[in-house]
């Protein structure tokens, strides 16, 4: 039998809970010049789709990470209210309260 961990807090997650799982993409957007003459015949949208599948297929240094990173959590139920409640962590600073030293 699995048994899961919270990537977040670290807790087991017993296997009568629910277990959330968290997937990111985090890939370059690639913009079109606005001086570069568009090549009508190219299908940029299918040349970026090969790219990334050849990534998934195999381990490919030509896509670094800088160019495009997958990633998966699994979270427990509380951290994924707070996950949900600040998917990029802002405004988590103002819930953590310092002592005034």
């Amino acid at each position: 039998m699995m048994h899961y961990s919270c990537d977040c807090c670290k807790r087991p997650i017993p296997n009568d809970d629910v277990r959330y799982v968290v997937r990111m993409e985090v890939y370059a957007a690639f913009d079109q010049n606005p001086l570069v003459e568009l090549d009508e015949d190219r299908d940029h949208l299918q040349e970026m789709q090969d790219i990334l599948q050849c990534a998934e297929d195999e381990d490919d240094e030509a896509v670094a990470p800088e160019v495009y990173e997958q990633m998966r959590f699994d979270l427990c139920s509380d951290c994924r209210k707070n996950f949900v409640k600040h998917p990029l962590g802002r405004g988590l600073s103002d819930l953590v309260e310092f002592s005034k030293n």
